[in-house]
Formats: C-alpha cells, sequence, structure tokens
C-alpha cells in the first residue's frame, strides 16, 4: 500500500480522530487508527468501543490500495513536526513508513482485520427533525451536563421527542437546562446521549445531519464524517418535576451589562450574592474562609419591586446561560431566596439551585 497526502489533509483526520482513541493502553488496537485506501480516496477510523468516528475524503494520491492501522496519537505527533508539504505513507513487511524529504520514520502495525468492527445503518430508524437546530441546542445545554457522575444517566443529554416538540435536556444535579425545538413527529421517543459524544458533534458537525439510532446505538453522518455512539442505558430525571409551575417575580435583565457584572465578582470567587432593589442591582463575593478577599460591584436598572431580593449563586452557571443566548436581554424568575430560579430566551431555560448559607 502506497499513497501521499499533504500535510494538513491527514493532520486534520488526526486531530479529529483523536478523542475517540484508547488513551490509556497503547497496546490496544483501539488506540490504533484503520486506514483504508481505496481507488476513490481513503476512509480512516478510531475507535474506544464507545464511540467512534470515521472520515472520508479523496484529496488524496492512491498509488496502490491496501489497509493498515496505526497509534493515532504517535502518528500525529510525527506528522505535525514535519513540514507543510505532501508525506508518504508505504506498508512494507508489516511496517509503516513515513516519508517526507530526507525524514524517514517506521511505526508498527496491527493486522486490520482485526480493528473493531463498526455499527451499520441497517435497521436502523431515522429521527426526522431540523438538524441545525438540533445542533445549536445540545451546544446550549452542554455546559449543565455532568461529567463522571456515578448516576450514568446525568453524564449525557436527554433528546425527549414529542408530538408537538423536541426537548434537549442536560443536568449536573445543581442546575438543568432545557431547550426547545417545534418539531411535530409522529413517533414519541427519548435517548440519552453522552455528553462527550455531544462535544464531538459541536465541533464537527456545521451543517445538516442524518440521524440513525435503534435501542442501544446512534449514529450521526454527513458528507464527510459519521460518529457512532452508544446510547446510555437509564432513566433521566422527570425535569419536568422540577420545573416550577408558576413564577411569582420575573424581571427583564440586559445581558452585557449582566455578564461584564458578575465576570468581575467571579475573578475572586464564583458564589455570588445578588441584591436586587428598584434602582440598584448589587453584586458582592460569597466567601466560605475569608482570606481579605472581596469584590463588589453594582448595576444600575429600573425593577418594578416592593421589596428587595436576593439570590446566592453559583456565577458560572449564570456566566454559561448568558454565553449560549443571542439576544440582549433574558427573563430572571425568582419566588423564594431559597428556591430554584429560572433563567430564560426564548425557547431555553435553565434552573438554578441557589446556595443556601
Amino acid at each position: 500500500m502506497k499513497i501521499i497526502v499533504q500535510k494538513s489533509i491527514i493532520e486534520s483526520i488526526l486531530i479529529n480522530s483523536a478523542p475517540f482513541l484508547e488513551k490509556k493502553d497503547a497496546s490496544q488496537i483501539t488506540s490504533h487508527m484503520l486506514i483504508n485506501a481505496h481507488s476513490n480516496g481513503i476512509t480512516a477510523q478510531a475507535t474506544d468501543l464507545e464511540f467512534g468516528i470515521e472520515i472520508k475524503t479523496n484529496a488524496i494520491d492512491i498509488h496502490e490500495v491496501g489497509s493498515f492501522t496505526v497509534n493515532g496519537k504517535k502518528l500525529l505527533e510525527i506528522i505535525r513536526i514535519l513540514n507543510d508539504n505532501e508525506i508518504i505513507f508505504e506498508i512494507e513487511n508489516e511496517v509503516l513508513h513515513i516519508l517526507q524529504g530526507s525524514s524517514k520514520f517506521k511505526l508498527p502495525t496491527f493486522d486490520s482485520s482485526t480493528f473493531p468492527l463498526f455499527p451499520t445503518k441497517e435497521n436502523k430508524s431515522t429521527i426526522s427533525m431540523d438538524s441545525l437546530a438540533l445542533i445549536k441546542n445540545l451546544k446550549k445545554i452542554s455546559p449543565a451536563i455532568d461529567t463522571n457522575n456515578p448516576k450514568y444517566e446525568l453524564n449525557g443529554a436527554l433528546i425527549d421527542i414529542q408530538k408537538e416538540k423536541t426537548f434537549i435536556v442536560g443536568t449536573d444535579t445543581r442546575r438543568l437546562a432545557i431547550a426547545s425545538i417545534d418539531n411535530p413527529s409522529q413517533t414519541e421517543l427519548s435517548l440519552i446521549i453522552p455528553k462527550k459524544t455531544i462535544l464531538e458533534i459541536e465541533k464537527l458537525f456545521l451543517d445538516q445531519i442524518t440521524i440513525y439510532y435503534d435501542s442501544q446505538e446512534l449514529i450521526i453522518e454527513n458528507d464527510k464524517y459519521s460518529i457512532y455512539t452508544k446510547l446510555i442505558n437509564g432513566k433521566f430525571p422527570d425535569y419536568n418535576r422540577i420545573v416550577p409551575k408558576e413564577i411569582k417575580n420575573s424581571f427583564e435583565f440586559p445581558k452585557k451589562e449582566m455578564l461584564q457584572a458578575i465576570r468581575k465578582i467571579t475573578t475572586v470567587s464564583q458564589d455570588i450574592n445578588m441584591r436586587l432593589t428598584p434602582n440598584m442591582i448589587y453584586f458582592t463575593s460569597l466567601m466560605q474562609n475569608s482570606q481579605n478577599l472581596e469584590a463588589k460591584t453594582e448595576l444600575p436598572l429600573e425593577i418594578t419591586i416592593d421589596y428587595e431580593l436576593e439570590l446566592n449563586f453559583n456565577g458560572r452557571y449564570l456566566v454559561e446561560f448568558l454565553s449560549q443566548i443571542d439576544n440582549p436581554t433574558f427573563i430572571i424568575g425568582i419566588n423564594e431566596t431559597r428556591l430554584p430560579f429560572t433563567v430564560k430566551d426564548n425557547n431555553f431555560m435553565t434552573i438554578i439551585m441557589p446556595i443556601i448559607n
């Protein structure tokens, strides 16, 4: 097998494949990528058995067809130090030779027939949805998805397809993010997609996609990329029970000014006290152990309120919400200072647990 490819092409493939590789044990074939050179170009595959990616390109010069596996991390390290010119890949005696000018490298390979098989689209149903809206809203809620929670279902996003709307939900138990898409559907369906898969979807897919699924797996693809992932098998919390049925106090706040005020406080402490008065919002850092650290700032704002309201909360949660919205204003909904409060922008809402002193 022999191929010639520009550095930028193979480097992009390797960078996009890196998150899908086995990282702990280089002796495993899942630390390798499978590269298959055929008459129309190459396909590159990487998987850690939980999720995987296939990348296609025809921007390559095929001298001799064939396939090989190679350690993806080590190959990327080599490619990065080479010049921005053509690179030759050639297999001789089950060893990969990498050539550019006077630079020569050798890497061991595994038997490509032992590389894990990827799932197929056969016998899988498709999801009919505006896929760009799905990707956009997955990005909105992904900061709220937990990581390494012993309740495995919380390490993913719920895609809850109902007859009139689709809800995308994530929670880390301290906040709950919900985005909705107007999407009439004949089929009601709930899937939990792992967070690590969502992060790769956000990076790779910028246009319309096709989604295939069954009870265990999801496949997402366009002309260049195909990602598969195992779905999380579990029961996601009933998010409707957490959404307040009514809101006593609703206030419209300016996004830009609120972000500026909160970021000032979070330079000292993530935990913030916010006090609302008719003409001013006061922000103060909350310190667990006073080390002569304090931050205060004010935001002049006319608020229709008969009495002062205070909230203690993690500033990062509000910053992450505000970073995902496009409108210049948003709505804060407050019932009681010790109860969860809401922040909302059109079809996107986050419910935040306050800090109780």
